[in-house]
């Protein structure tokens, strides 16, 4: 369990948008956590390939190796 304190206008606007899907306030956050979570996972592998060493190839190689020039 967690229990966090809210500014009352994000309360308000928290409130709101539970309202509007017609869930809960507990639904929303857990849903906006997870997404931050995954994001966050999202985020660190693109990070992670920027700094492999990565082979490249020339689109004239690439079309060959793939069989679009005949």
């Amino acid at each position: 369990m967690l229990a966090i304190r809210l500014e009352k206008e994000l309360e308000i606007e928290l409130d709101l948008l539970a309202r509007a899907k017609g869930s809960n306030r507990s639904a929303v956050v857990r849903e906006a956590i997870v997404r931050y979570l995954e994001d966050n996972e999202d985020l660190e592998l693109a990070r992670q390939s920027l700094n492999e060493p990565r082979a490249t190839k020339s689109l004239v190689d690439l079309r060959k190796d793939l069989g679009l020039d005949g």
